[in-house]
């Protein structure tokens, strides 16, 4: 546990030299999603405890309005001192001088690719703090009543031949497909296209990189499993995918860890690897909330302390395990010597870590997400071919960006 110790120290050393100087400060904490989990909160009540005069006002605020009250305190001259929100809003917050760039520890042993997440051309605006992958979910009563085998499909031609198979011979579709004006189907299309090798934005440059032989790949598929999915693709997004998976009227479906537990106890299902495109290996979209310190509060020091507190170590491996998230450090390097991920569904939604891509990172996300749903959206109905979609939608990221 050596990091942890190193962590601790350095952080009870800043709270020797600032307590004098900090005397009667608040902190004002703003928690998106409406509550505050208990491993955030021990580690509060702990920061308190080590900084003799420093409170902290803990607001947990809906993910349906807490971003933008972020945004607005801080562009209105009275920003919080601390947030955790998602890490989509790094860019806009930082594009607009609002936060100050993370003070992250270069030996922290995060996985392969999520320091991606909050990293716009070198630079980390944000502490990550929540982590997710995704995985096919497949009732394999469903598979079997249709005459297949129910394992794991490898690659595109694999999990079509399956719901193509669930289609011809039972009155369920074989796939949910989400396309509904909803941040989650460019989500869902991402877990596609980052199992095919392709890219949206490059990491050190900053390049568009969506006008690729890689995304018409992805498109063309989107488009074909229409096919054997549920009717009106455009009308659904992935949350009502798991009503329609609970009710058995579809085989399979894309989500993240949480799901299982979400879904009745009597079906019998497995979690597989998101299959693989033809260009590509299996891989998923990885996506973080972050805790980011805003600029302008005059303790920006006391909020970093608390920020990689409440991001490492233990108070990180806490809130990862009692939340059920993607493991966000290898705590095998922290002395964890049996980690809560090491078996059970976990092993699935770790291996794509590697091989996943990050929710791309743009001032304007409503911009983004309406490159993808515009494009989803148009193959669906097919309102035009592949290859002009994916042009198109290059064109606008490019204004997006």
């Amino acid at each position: 546990m050596k990091f942890v110790k190193l962590t601790l120290g350095a952080a009870l050393l800043s709270g020797a030299a600032s307590g004098a100087l900090a005397a009667d400060t608040e902190l004002h904490f703003i928690m998106c999603g409406g509550e505050v989990r208990e491993a955030d909160q021990a580690v509060v009540d702990q920061f308190e405890a080590d900084h003799e005069g420093v409170s902290v006002n803990l607001e947990a605020v809906p993910w349906g309005t807490c971003q933008d009250k972020s945004l607005t305190l801080a562009a209105a001259g009275d920003p919080p001192s601390i947030a955790y929100m998602g890490s989509r809003t790094l860019r806009q917050l930082a594009n607009n001088d609002l936060i100050v760039a993370a003070n992250i520890d270069a030996a922290a042993p995060y996985q392969p690719g999520v320091l991606n997440t909050v990293t716009i051309e070198g630079t980390q605006w944000g502490y990550p703090h929540a982590f997710s992958t995704k995985a096919l979910y497949i009732n394999c009563g469903i598979v079997e009543e249709s005459g297949q085998e129910c394992v794991a499909p490898a690659t595109w031609d694999d999990m079509y031949a399956m719901a193509k198979g669930v289609v011809d011979n039972t009155e369920v579709a074989g796939v949910g497909l989400s396309g509904k004006d909803f941040d989650n189907t460019m989500h869902q299309f991402l877990n596609y296209l980052y199992s095919n090798g392709g890219t949206v934005i490059d990491g050190a440059s900053g390049k568009n990189m969506l006008d690729s032989k890689e995304t018409r790949e992805t498109l063309e598929f989107y488009g074909k499993l229409v096919d054997v999915a549920q009717d009106g693709p455009t009308a659904w997004e992935r949350s009502q995918l798991r009503d329609l998976f609970n009710d058995g009227k579809i085989a399979m479906y894309v989500t993240g860890p949480w799901g299982y537990g979400q879904h009745n106890e009597d079906i019998n299902q497995i979690v597989a690897p998101i299959p693989a495109g033809p260009s590509g290996e299996s891989g998923s979209i990885l996506i973080t909330d972050s805790i980011v310190v805003f600029k302008g509060s005059g303790h920006e020091d006391l909020a970093h302390d608390l920020a990689q507190r409440i991001t490492s170590g233990d108070s990180q491996y806490d809130l990862d395990s009692s939340w059920g998230l993607t493991p966000i450090l290898d705590y095998t390097k922290l002395g964890k010597d049996d980690p809560y991920y090491n078996d059970g569904i976990w092993p699935t939604f770790t291996a794509s870590i590697a091989t996943g891509g990050p929710e791309p990172l743009v001032e304007d996300f409503k911009s983004l997400q309406s490159v993808f749903t515009n494009m989803v959206q148009g193959i669906i109905l097919k309102d035009d071919t592949v290859d002009n979609l994916v042009t198109i939608a290059a064109e606008e990221l490019d204004d997006a960006l």
